[in-house]
């Protein structure tokens, strides 16, 4: 089994309770009596977490090597489903997801870097692609799973196993990753010092962009559901298997578009993309049933399939490989500063101007920002010092 094979089915497996964490988390809240602030807590310590270490883990890829920290991560969130299993009360649940998200910041700094690794530079995007489409795979999957658990066992009744399962896997995803994972990016003895990530001009633009969309996307995410239920009288499940379509997608297209801008180019997925997916976003007032939803959530699915693996190939293009953890640090570090401010302004467009405002800003912003990338980012070949074969 090779370094990307090994990495893939690793995520696969650790990614299972994904998808079902943010329907059984408020849920399990409410029953142990915690409060909606309380349950916000929950997503926020996590958050948190993961925007305050981005930087830090970084630093520590380039410093030494991928491979520890990668499996510091993994087992990090088999521990998370431990103590997700034997948590009856909400400050261990705060304690649970606030150590879900320091694996968070180590499991998927150091994935991105290892792809950005062990792939070609001619076939990036495609390993991009297909980490997130196994990390899809797993979180449904595990969804059908759990949901099959839970309903064997009641909504009402004991949880205990259904975390257990998830930490079970997870542990396997660790174990198997300590056999067959080699390091794929050693750091030398006594490296004290990194090579300066250079400021360019297509550096700089693509953590502005990645800032603002992150904020864009996180201003109508917390209030999408409600405007939906609201919208389309329709129900969680009803929502929920509108979705599906989606997750299809997210499950099988992104290796494929990710190969794609191998092929064409990272910049027309990227702006072609952006500018669909805002354009998309006008369309959600206007819906008039679940199957223009699904319809939609799938045009969506197709659109960031297809732009985030060409975005996260171009980190990889425009850095070397004793820079890499630092520069995937930033990108994210971006993307999560632009998520924590997204929701307040999203909130605040809601109430003050109107419940289809948030989703028109959305469209707006996103298509300017497909205007920006188009007119101003220079995508430069593959950079001195990036690998040549695959691992």
């Amino acid at each position: 089994m090779n370094t990307l094979g090994t990495l893939r089915r690793s995520v696969f497996l650790v990614s299972l309770p994904f998808g079902i964490l943010a329907f059984v988390l408020p849920i399990y809240g409410k029953e142990i009596g915690a409060d909606a602030v309380q349950i916000g807590l929950f997503f926020s310590a996590f958050s948190l977490m993961t925007v305050v270490l981005r930087p830090m883990v970084g630093m520590g890829l380039d410093r030494y090597g991928r491979r520890p920290f990668l499996l510091v991560g993994l087992a990090g969130y088999a521990a998370t489903m431990f103590a997700f299993a034997y948590s009856d009360q909400v400050w261990l649940i705060t304690l649970a997801r606030t150590c879900q998200g320091i694996s968070s910041a180590f499991l998927w700094l150091s994935a991105r870097a290892i792809t950005a690794d062990a792939a070609t530079a001619e076939a990036r995007g495609r390993s991009f692609g297909s980490l997130d489409q196994a990390s899809s795979q797993g979180a449904i999957l595990g969804t059908f799973a759990g949901f099959a658990v839970l309903m064997w066992l009641g909504i009402d009744g004991d949880w205990k196993p259904l975390f257990l399962g998830y930490a079970l896997v997870s542990l396997a995803a660790a174990l198997l990753a300590a056999r067959r994972l080699p390091e794929t990016n050693p750091a030398p003895a006594g490296r004290t010092e990194h090579t300066p990530i250079p400021w360019s001009r297509p550096w700089v633009l693509l953590l502005l962009v990645t800032a603002v969309t992150g904020a864009s996307w996180a201003m109508i995410s917390p209030i999408l559901m409600i405007f939906l239920q609201q919208k389309l009288a329709a129900g969680v499940a009803e929502l929920g298997l509108a979705y599906l379509p989606a997750a299809l997608i997210w499950a099988m297209l992104p290796s494929r578009l990710g190969a794609l801008a191998d092929q064409v180019g990272r910049k027309p997925l990227m702006v072609l993309g952006m500018a669909a997916a805002g354009a998309s976003s006008f369309l959600i007032p206007h819906l008039a049933s679940l199957f223009s939803l699904a319809a939609l959530w799938a045009f969506q699915a197709f659109c960031y399939a297809a732009g985030d693996p060409a975005e996260e190939a171009l980190v990889a293009d425009l850095t070397s490989s004793d820079q890499r953890g630092r520069a995937f640090g930033a990108y994210t570090l971006a993307a999560g500063l632009g998520a924590t401010a997204g929701p307040l302004l999203g909130g605040w467009l809601y109430e003050g101007a109107g419940p289809q405002t948030p989703f028109y800003a959305n469209g707006v912003v996103l298509a300017l920002c497909a205007a920006v990338l188009a007119a101003l980012l220079e995508v430069p070949g593959a950079r001195p010092g990036s690998n040549t074969t695959a691992n």
